[in-house]
């Protein structure tokens, strides 16, 4: 029997990476960069892990890292190298280019080897993802300091659970993670369904790598975006920042502008924030479509930030109250 979490053949992790099959094996013989275990058949077996050193090794290889000074270091200083790295490429980019970066906290090694494959193969809109923090479980991620302030949170379950929703949300809200993706096999559809309600993207596995990228898609601000600085204080779409509750009242309030902007804007946001979870939810059902419905999502939601911050405006001169913020169980969305 192979040990538990080895189930790739060499093979699978150079397609997984994009590292050739014949420097894995330079790699591993003489460099010690890996030690797969071996099948019955005596087979080498690699984990998910070795799929995730392969990635970040290649990366920095790249970068001009001498293999021999990086081989033997854990997955977690490679990130952290790698991390470095980027950083210090951004810092000495003309000013005149601003920074679009993405950070994330993955939950699971596997899924972290998925992202950094899919990455490096497809792009991400225009966008460069960094991810910042790698966790083995979600009792390694409670128990975690999560320094670099990550954008958004990315786990990866088997199971579902009451608990482990009720730690996600927990994890949100301690680390404000500007966005949120749970990607599971078996889950309870009352967890899911408080998932969502919370603004928590949930999507059930099988999910296809580019399946998966069109779900962080949706979640970031496009091109369209990019005249609206004042108010994209990041390249992640704001979550809702008004509940139905509360536009509703705005909707009503009487007012003494002739073109009811208050009653306008608020419908407005209403009608964007529906639109954009309807696009959500056609993500998820329509693979073949998936590209689109990340772009109406992205496209919807960034309208609605646009329109959230107008509504303030329109607030001000109109001396409507509005609360701080929003409680996130309310957003109906």
């Amino acid at each position: 029997m192979h040990q538990t979490g080895y189930q790739h053949r060499i093979g699978a992790v150079s397609a997984l990476s994009g590292v050739p099959v014949s420097t894995l094996r330079v790699w591993e013989t003489r460099h010690n960069a890996f030690a797969p275990a071996k099948s019955e058949g005596r087979h080498r077996l690699y984990s998910d892990e070795d799929v995730l050193r392969a990635s970040l090794i290649k990366q920095l290889t790249e970068a001009g890292h001498s293999i021999s000074t990086i081989a033997q270091r854990s997955v977690t200083q490679l990130n952290d190298l790698l991390v470095q790295q980027q950083n210090a490429h951004r810092l000495h980019r003309p000013a005149r280019a601003p920074s679009t970066s993405v950070t994330m906290a993955v939950v699971g090694v596997g899924m972290a080897a998925r992202v950094e494959s899919w990455r490096t193969s497809l792009g991400l809109s225009g966008q460069s993802l960094q991810i910042t923090d790698i966790l083995e479980d979600m009792d390694a991620a409670s128990q975690a300091t999560l320094t670099a302030h990550p954008q958004v949170l990315l786990v990866r379950l088997n199971s579902l659970h009451v608990l482990a929703g009720a730690e996600i949300q927990r994890l949100v809200q301690a680390h404000r993670f500007q966005q949120a993706i749970v990607l599971y096999n078996f889950g309870q559809e009352q967890v899911v369904a408080a998932l969502k309600l919370a603004g928590i993207k949930v999507r059930r596995e099988p999910l296809s790598n580019a399946e998966l990228g069109e779900l962080i898609n949706s979640v970031l601000w496009m091109d369209h975006a990019q005249e609206v600085s004042d108010v994209q204080h990041s390249v992640l779409v704001p979550p809702r920042k008004y509940s139905d509750e509360t536009l509703n009242r705005v909707a009503n309030i009487s007012s003494d502008m002739l073109c009811e902007c208050p009653r306008h804007v608020a419908e407005l946001i209403s009608q964007l924030a529906s639109f954009e979870q309807y696009s959500q939810e056609c993500l998820s059902k329509s693979a073949e479509d998936a590209h689109l419905h990340a772009y109406l999502s992205s496209v919807s939601g960034s309208a609605r930030a646009l329109f959230e911050k107008a509504l303030e405006m329109v607030a001000q001169h109109e001396n409507i109250p509005l609360p701080a913020t929003l409680s996130v169980a309310g957003t109906g969305a």
